[in-house]
């Protein structure tokens, strides 16, 4: 079997070019379209035509041609038939989870999920009646045997947020089918790195904000999955994305479109920083954790899903063992050092760091927190590739002994 590429894949979906013979696509920043017979409209609304078959466009909260480009190229990206984009990561998951789910269903995730994923699954579905049972990621056996006939979802992260465990995304996918239920997976920390499709996946997600955008300038999502289940998302009648409304506006979907082209470049200059990074640190004795790490836990599972070429990624963790201990080495390495940002969010050209216990998943309670393994002390660090690596090597050390880790 070929070793899927995804740049390779990228640039199989046909060049669209400008209006006007442009080398970029036009940005198309009509909130409705205009159709030449009045008997198409109808045609339209009743699904007979559409803008994927027929090119007939009907209002930019269905279908807009620039955000048509972008969905199209990040499903060749994902190596699934389709895809809609969406105005955040958290639209991409909420419709998507309400799409396939009802009142009265059930869903099986990761506990490791994402603070905002947590607190949706947890809080807001069950006031639709969608009940959610959390497992260890890393326990595929937890997942099936949460399994009711109620059931419709497994949903994991391919890298968890930020324990960075991984799901067995191959074995999870024939439980799903086994069981007639969708598996949807989060893979916004691996663009390029693991395709989860060609694992099995059903549906998956990314926050584009994050790597694949990679400039912290733009807040969006993507929900990849089927012909059909895009389709459904987009129905007129009955389709979450359509009816709920959460719109990629057509400049973003632009800039976002610009950007793909140098991702691949981006995500192996991530990867190899991080793991000369995590090296060091590890000679260092230091807790660190990073999927490239012979020491990481799931290092053979984890090589098993990567596609060769793009490293493990640019996400690792630092357990500085409490609060105060991160706290004191964030600020010496942003305000002394230089070295990085303190920020939420991931993906940017600068490094971003920040301690999960007290920000992105301050959502979930300190008991849930030790039962997931995170420290209040663990520190999530999105390393950039700005500056000369062997200086931010340099200037990390000086910062951990400074606080007295070494």
């Amino acid at each position: 079997m070929e070793t899927f590429n995804p740049e390779k894949a990228i640039w199989s979906v046909t060049r669209e070019f400008g209006e006007h013979g442009g080398v970029a696509p036009s940005i198309s920043r009509s909130s409705t379209f205009t159709v030449i017979e009045p008997g198409t409209m109808p045609e339209i609304f009743e699904g007979i035509k559409s803008a994927h078959k027929d090119g007939c466009f009907l209002y930019s909260r269905h279908f807009n041609p620039t955000v048509d480009v972008l969905s199209r190229t990040l499903a060749a990206l994902e190596n699934t038939e389709a895809a809609i984009c969406t105005a955040s990561g958290m639209s991409a998951i909420s419709t998507a989870l309400m799409q396939i789910c009802k009142t009265g269903d059930h869903i099986v995730a990761s506990s490791t999920v994402y603070g905002g994923t947590h607190a949706l699954l947890e809080h807001v579905l069950p006031d639709m009646g969608i009940s959610t049972t959390f497992v260890d990621p890393s326990d595929t056996a937890a997942f099936e045997k949460a399994i009711t006939p109620k059931t419709k979802v497994l949903y994991t992260e391919t890298i968890a947020n930020p324990t960075l465990k991984v799901s067995d995304i191959r074995s999870l996918s024939k439980i799903a089918n086994a069981n007639n239920i969708q598996l949807v997976v989060d893979n916004t920390f691996s663009p390029m790195l693991i395709t989860p499709a060609n694992l099995g996946a059903h549906v998956v997600i990314h926050s584009l904000t994050k790597y694949i955008n990679g400039a912290s300038d733009v807040i969006a999502g993507v929900v990849c999955g089927s012909n059909e289940f895009i389709m459904e998302l987009m129905d007129l009648h009955h389709g979450r994305v359509m009816l709920f409304g959460p719109t990629m506006d057509a400049r973003v979907a632009f800039d976002v479109l610009q950007r793909l082209p140098h991702l691949a470049i981006r995500m192996k200059e991530h990867s190899k920083r991080a793991l000369a990074i995590t090296n060091r640190l590890q000679e260092l004795q230091l807790k660190v954790n990073y999927p490239g790490l012979k020491s990481y836990p799931q290092y053979d599972l984890f090589k098993s899903m990567i596609n060769e070429g793009y490293g493990h990624g640019a996400i690792f963790s630092l357990d500085c063992q409490t609060t105060k201990k991160a706290n004191e080495l964030m600020s010496i390495l942003q305000n002394q050092e230089r070295f990085g940002l303190i920020a939420v969010s991931l993906g940017y050209f600068d490094t971003l760091m920040s301690c999960s216990g007290s920000s992105t998943s301050s959502e979930i309670s300190e008991n849930d927190q030790k039962t997931m393994g995170l420290s209040p002390g663990l520190l999530r660090i999105s390393i950039g590739f700005t500056g000369c690596l062997d200086s931010r090597i340099e200037q990390l050390e000086r910062a951990v002994k400074q606080v007295g880790l070494i």
